[in-house]
């Protein structure tokens, strides 16, 4: 009794190594460029953060599904030039992202691709340093958004590498453009566009 006992723990110890290999965690954070899409600003002006934490899961030799859990600062922004005639403008939208990216590896590189669900956190914006997003007609963004994403990997020394991707809305923040353009699924609003450079550090 005590060997198939035995024999039992030895088999279950083995299993559930052999599945834990097959599990990767670990963190990222770096520098989010952003611009928003159907406003009338252009350029990936406005700084950000990008934080979180991430678990893979090898499905293949090569091949894995990545979630991550991530801070994501977006937005879109104008400094006052002579060309503009002065004028300023801030959007500051925050965001907690829940991404699911399919993974392809290949030596030192990885490239990875799939859809993002974002939860605003909060968000500001201003004209001419006059605050808008308090007045009470204020058309405030969408809770909760709907991105693709698409980006890679190099892995500069073992457990650490660089990240580069971009993060685009598929559906509209505002519901209300400024400069009338068409874009992605529906015919109004306004859309996030954002590039993300971080590094990565995997625990396993």
């Amino acid at each position: 009794m005590k060997k198939y006992f035995t024999l039992i723990i030895l088999l279950l110890i083995i299993t559930t190594t052999s599945f834990a290999q097959q599990f990767h965690g670990g963190i990222l954070a770096g520098l989010v460029g952003s611009q928003v899409a159907g406003d009338s600003y252009s350029g990936f002006k406005k700084a950000g953060i990008f934080a979180g934490g991430y678990v893979s899961f090898d499905i293949g030799e090569k091949s894995s599904l990545q979630m991550e859990l991530t801070y994501f600062q977006k937005g879109s922004r104008e400094n006052p030039t002579e060309k503009n005639g002065y004028q300023s403008y801030i959007l500051r939208l925050n965001y907690i992202e829940l991404p699911v990216f399919y993974q392809y590896t290949a030596g030192r590189f990885t490239v990875f691709g799939g859809p993002s669900a974002g939860f605003s956190m909060g968000f500001y914006e201003e004209v001419n340093q006059e605050v808008i997003s308090d007045q009470q007609d204020y058309i405030r963004p969408a809770r909760v958004t709907l991105q693709i994403n698409l980006g890679f990997r190099f892995e500069i020394a073992p457990k650490v590498g660089v990240d580069f991707r971009t993060n685009n809305s598929l559906l509209n923040v505002f519901s209300q453009n400024i400069t009338g353009d068409v874009r992605r699924i529906f015919d109004y609003g306004r859309y996030n566009d954002a590039l993300v450079l971080s590094l990565y550090y995997q625990f396993r």
